[in-house]
């Protein structure tokens, strides 16, 4: 289980810490943004932080992993590789899978994957700001049949505000404020705000 001190060391190292005047997914707006696909292209820090975060949930049963795509992609594939083999896993371990939007923006289970009955899942994402995403996973996974036992994230950004119907753990807690933006004060100094998530790359 790594440190408090180590992970915030992994992450400042590959530069998934940055400062300026961003727009996150949510919309909100923020003088910090974590992007942990910086730190994830790494795959030996991507499978330390998957053992890590695996290692919360040792106590839970869980027969697969299921992430919101895109973030939470590859770290739930690395979680679930750290995850102990549970009764009728088949030679390939613990299933990782993910959900996406169709084309009319919701999220659901798509490209074959399904979910046994009353399958225990995790639900692990990236980072939590307002939890929207992974909300979204947990209400698919139920929909498909499955049970959501468990939700993790690498950091939870969120200073505590937000809930989840089941047991949630992050690797990092990392509060960092975020604004509406008719309340940001970088947007009253003046200052434009970047839209610097994977969600914005096709119109940047």
């Amino acid at each position: 289980m790594l440190s408090r001190e180590e992970l915030l060391r992994i992450f400042e190292t590959a530069g998934a810490i940055r400062h300026g005047h961003f727009e996150l997914s949510s919309g909100l707006h923020s003088g910090t943004y974590v992007q942990c696909a910086q730190v994830l292209q790494y795959p030996r820090f991507a499978e330390k932080l998957g053992h890590s975060l695996a290692a919360l949930f040792s106590d839970a049963t869980i027969e697969a992993v299921v992430s919101p795509a895109m973030g939470g992609v590859i770290i739930g594939q690395e979680v679930a590789r750290a995850l102990p083999d549970t009764k009728g896993t088949v030679g390939g371990g613990i299933p990782a899978m993910f959900v996406e939007r169709d084309a009319g923006g919701v999220m659901c289970l798509r490209r074959g994957f399904t979910l046994r009955p009353d399958q225990h899942v995790l639900v692990v994402e990236d980072v939590w700001t307002t939890g929207g995403s992974t909300l979204e996973a947990i209400q698919v996974v139920e929909e498909a049949g499955g049970r959501v036992v468990a939700a993790g994230a690498l950091i939870d950004r969120s200073a505590d505000k937000v809930e989840f119907p089941v047991e949630a753990q992050a690797l990092l807690d990392l509060p960092i404020a975020s604004y509406e933006p008719e309340d940001c004060p970088q947007c009253r100094d003046g200052s434009a705000a970047v839209k610097p998530g994977s969600r914005f790359v096709r119109s940047a």
